[in-house]
């Protein structure tokens, strides 16, 4: 009897073991196939924006500045750009626009503040193209959600902050609620035309990377 009882809690236990065994690697399996197939899409990912680079690589140069311009609005930029490729990784890309933008003159600057709408503002800017027009629909999607009294203040504020700097207000507003943009507005406020000309040429940039990212994944 007792030997009886022996094998069977043995024969218990190894079957518990395997199956507990099983239960791992079909545990362990699933994070693995998850993870195989996130890793084939970037790696598809990474094959279109390539591509896409080898394309940009290759347009003529008047078709390259339109493109480039609706990234950035300042049309030198967008020249010095053209004339800069081929590029052959995307950090030459993201470096060379970096690079030229912040060689440019205030004029230069000023002409791509004035590609955009206003913040809060549902009409795109006189100069934009349709995918210009769209991506800065997109980059201001916070607005969508802002309260009546808050759009007010931005309007007022945007007829305040051009009035003191020449130039509308500019922020990357990706990411932004329009109450974060009030209050960034309101602080800025303050600054002198010099340092808010800086701050505001830096947010351009960020939305040129942005704009050039976009660009490249479609």
């Amino acid at each position: 009897m007792d030997g009886s009882n022996s094998f069977v809690k043995k024969r218990f236990t190894h079957l518990s073991l395997r199956s507990l065994r099983l239960c791992v690697r079909r545990f362990n399996a699933k994070p693995q196939r998850t993870q195989r197939k996130e890793k084939a899409d970037q790696n598809l990912q990474t094959f279109q924006i390539y591509k896409n680079l080898a394309w940009l690589n290759e347009l003529p140069q008047k078709e390259t500045e339109s493109i480039f311009c609706d990234c950035c609005g300042s049309g030198e930029w967008a020249r010095r750009m053209a004339a800069a490729r081929p590029f052959p990784m995307l950090e030459n890309l993201f470096e060379m626009a970096e690079t030229i933008w912040f060689a440019l003159s205030p004029a230069d600057w000023l002409e791509a503040f004035a590609a955009h709408p206003k913040i809060g503002s549902s009409e795109p800017a006189p100069t934009q193209k349709m995918r210009a027009a769209d991506w800065s629909s997109g980059e201001q999607s916070g607005m969508e959600t802002a309260e009546a009294d808050v759009r007010t203040q931005l309007v007022e504020l945007n007829r305040l902050y051009e009035d003191k700097f020449g130039f509308i207000f500019i922020i990357c507003a990706t990411g932004k609620s329009a109450v974060e943009m009030l209050t960034i507005a309101r602080a800025r406020f303050g600054n002198s035309v010099e340092t808010e000309l800086r701050i505001a040429a830096v947010e351009q940039q960020k939305i040129t990377e942005i704009r050039l990212s976009k660009l490249l994944e479609q």
